[in-house]
């Protein structure tokens, strides 16, 4: 009689599903390559030169961290910096800087903002993303005005768009 209680009992342990971690455990997600990267600030320094520009370029990764930070030989003593935070604020604002610095202007959003670390409320950073993922930004300072600094930033983007849409 012990016997079937024990059997009985080791198929309702099996029977009863296991503790799983939800699927919301784990996160997946996309990021550039080192080569890509450099392929997006490489276009955007090249822009620039065609121009007649000499400026610094910055690509971040989705967390803002620098995976490429290219300089002009004469470019300005602050553009490295300001690169790397104009694709900094790019991504952790998930929109373009030109746009963030009109929002600033017309009393939309706090001037504030502009304040906070490592944040550049400044045209020349732009978000690199595909497939509705957010991939990192292009940052880029030196040109004479942002708005010839996004477009060298975009110019990086368009380089790689075919390499990274999904």
């Amino acid at each position: 009689m012990r016997y079937p209680a024990l059997i009985v009992a080791a198929m309702l342990a099996l029977a009863i599903p296991p503790a799983v971690a939800g699927d919301d455990a784990i996160v997946v997600y996309k990021s550039l390559s080192p080569e890509v990267a450099l392929e997006a600030a490489q276009a955007a320094m090249k822009k620039c030169r065609d121009n007649g520009f000499q400026i610094a370029v910055a690509v971040v990764d989705r967390s803002g961290r620098p995976q490429v930070m290219l300089r002009d030989r004469f470019a300005g003593l602050h553009a490295p910096d300001t690169a790397v935070r104009k694709a900094y604020t790019a991504v952790s604002f998930r929109t373009a800087t030109s746009d963030l610095a009109k929002s600033i202007r017309s009393g939309q959003l706090d001037p504030g903002l502009a304040q906070l670390p490592h944040v550049a409320m400044l045209g020349g950073g732009v978000m690199i993303e595909a497939g509705g993922s957010l991939l990192g930004g292009i940052g880029v300072s030196g040109a004479p005005g942002v708005d010839k600094d996004e477009e060298c930033a975009k110019a990086g983007l368009d380089a790689i768009r075919d390499r990274i849409d999904f």
